[in-house]
């Protein structure tokens, strides 16, 4: 297997870029309205175009497996460390040598080997209707499967890899046994059936239908933001609980990038990921997206910035992808569908 590994400098290493090459290709999971923001700064800075393929992350990654060395594809863009671990193992990405990933990024939140980094940081606390939950009531993840909860939780499918990361960190830190104890008690302290994505949690939370639920804080981070009034509306009545932070503290996950195996525009796709990782992208992770920024020294927008501050666990982001398969098993165990 090729592995090309390249030493670039810093500012964006466009003074290695042909002339002759004014484009990279980008395969993303990400939704567009969130990233483009991101890409057209890019092309503006650098006069590169971004050519982007949205679609899932499953099928993204069998879409580079089928294309092979024949893909035009120079990047990958994922949510979820997970499934960037598995297209690593799968040999779909070659490593890159770069300051400008390296002196940003912390090593917990990049390949050791250089085959991806993370972009931004997303936690998943939990999240309460203001009008019906006195905080004081709540502690940790593990404590939304007890008795006085039944009824009352909201979540959205198991089978998103939002939720099988959340187990799979579990598992890692508190062991199988544990971990399948706590899906089974939420799964039974359902107020519903499993259904729709994290916006649809908040806008049960502020409709009565649950108390409360597990929730990505970008998603109400942009309710809050939103110029729609009755997103507004929903977002005015939750509020964010930082659960665990007198043990393994709040699962948290990101959102990555990596170089394609089959990758013709190197230099164009290294330049992407170093201008993604700048203070001007970064600042746009923050007040656009809604997500942390990896890089130090950026504030968080304001909405995300009421939220308060929190410790985050610290089991490592490769054992998200080493405990999947067992957490779904858990999930179809229990019944968490």
């Amino acid at each position: 297997m090729r592995k090309l590994v390249l030493a670039l400098p810093l500012a964006l290493g466009l003074a290695q870029t042909p002339a002759t090459a004014e484009e990279v290709n980008l395969y993303s999971y990400r939704q567009e309205a969130l990233i483009k923001p991101l890409l057209d700064a890019f092309t503006r800075k650098s006069k590169i175009k971004v050519n982007l393929i949205s679609g899932g992350e499953d099928a993204l990654i069998e879409r580079l497996k089928a294309e092979g060395a024949a893909s035009p594809a120079d990047l990958l863009m994922t949510v979820d460390a997970g499934r960037l671990i598995r297209a690593k193992e799968l040999g779909l990405f070659q490593p890159v040598k770069s300051p400008g990933i390296e002196e940003v990024v912390p090593p917990q939140l990049r390949d050791p080997e250089g085959n991806w980094t993370a972009l931004s940081v997303r936690a998943r606390p939990i999240m309460y209707a203001a009008d019906r939950v006195n905080p004081s009531v709540l502690s940790t993840y593990e404590d939304l499967a007890s008795a006085k909860w039944k009824g009352k939780v909201c979540v959205r499918s198991s089978s998103h890899v939002y939720n099988q990361s959340m187990l799979s960190a579990m598992i890692e830190a508190v062991g199988s046994t544990k971990a399948e104890a706590w899906a089974k008690g939420l799964a039974d302290n359902l107020a519903r059936t499993p259904q729709g994505g994290d916006r649809d949690q908040l806008k049960a939370l502020a409709a009565g239908e649950c108390d409360v639920a597990l929730v990505n804080t970008y998603y109400l981070a942009g309710m809050l933001a939103s110029k729609d009034p009755a997103d507004r509306a929903v977002a005015s009545k939750v509020k964010v609980f930082w659960p665990n932070q007198s043990d393994r503290g709040v699962h948290v996950n990101v959102s990555g990038i990596a170089v394609t195996k089959s990758a013709r525009n190197i230099l164009q796709a290294v330049a992407l990921i170093e201008f993604l990782l700048s203070d001007e992208a970064q600042k746009i992770y923050a007040e656009v997206v809604g997500e942390f920024p990896v890089k130090a020294g950026i504030a968080r927008s304001s909405p995300v910035a009421s939220f308060g501050t929190f410790k985050a666990e610290t089991v490592t982001l490769a054992s998200l992808a080493r405990h999947n398969a067992e957490a779904v098993r858990i999930f179809d165990r229990v019944g968490w569908r």
